[in-house]
């Protein structure tokens, strides 16, 4: 009876066990399916990410799927990896691809909110500065949030182009990087194929632009009321050049 009783428990364990080992395969193995007559709009996360320049742009972005007669956008997380990755707040995340290992579909749109050491460490990591400065170069709209600009600004994606980042950190931004064309006092900045936001929930403004120059006036004003919010260009302070 006893060796029952302990058949019965190692046979639980293993049971669970292999639950979890399936499920972790599921998670590595998972990809997000994308509609073929949209853009691909990825959005670089990374442990330590900020909620608000990640969500408010994503929000703007994945709410096009539910307007009439434009081509909407596929809106996917990639990391280094396809296990957890927790925001600076502690909300977890799985992203949908791992950059390093998948063979990713080409993306139209990279978003780079802001991280935790996107001003020190993050900026090290070459692997993520490469992938950065590959992907912006062949991309039709890089915008970022926040810190993000550092990571643009690292991987030489701004040397020729005005940018903006969060307003406490412009002098940091100015030392780090003495060459580019740097904006203070705006919103966002668009010059070129690059849209550089202050970030916070200002990143709402940034993104709501980038509809605005895709698809219209009426688009953006619609996306906007949708997610309650006040959208007239002509009062966020901003330069386009």
């Amino acid at each position: 009876m006893r060796c029952l009783f302990l058949f019965s428990i190692l046979f639980f364990f293993l049971s669970c066990d292999s639950g979890i080992s399936e499920k972790l395969t599921d998670i590595q193995s998972y990809e997000p399916q994308l509609k073929s007559d949209r853009y691909n709009v990825a959005f670089l996360i990374m442990d330590g990410v900020y909620n608000t320049e990640l969500t408010a742009p994503y929000d703007i972005f994945q709410h096009t799927i539910y307007r009439k007669d434009i081509k909407a956008m596929n809106t996917f997380m990639i990391a280094d990896t396809k296990q957890v990755v927790t925001t600076f707040e502690g909300i977890r995340l799985l992203p949908d691809f791992n950059y390093l290992t998948d063979s990713l579909p080409h993306i139209d749109i990279l978003v780079v909110p802001s991280a935790e050491h996107h001003l020190d460490s993050d900026l090290d990591n070459l692997e993520l500065i490469n992938w950065v400065r590959s992907v912006g170069k062949k991309a039709m709209y890089v915008t970022s949030h926040c810190d993000g600009a550092f990571v643009l600004a690292k991987a030489g994606l701004l040397d020729d182009v005005a940018s903006t980042t969060f307003p406490s950190d412009i002098q940091a931004y100015k030392k780090m990087f003495p060459h580019l064309d740097v904006v203070s006092d705006v919103i966002f900045v668009h010059d070129g194929k690059y849209i550089t936001s202050a970030g916070g929930a200002k990143s709402f403004e940034a993104a709501l632009y980038l509809t605005q120059y895709m698809y219209g006036d009426s688009i953006a004003k619609s996306l906007a009321e949708g997610l309650v919010i006040d959208w007239e260009l002509d009062q966020v302070p901003h330069l386009i050049k």
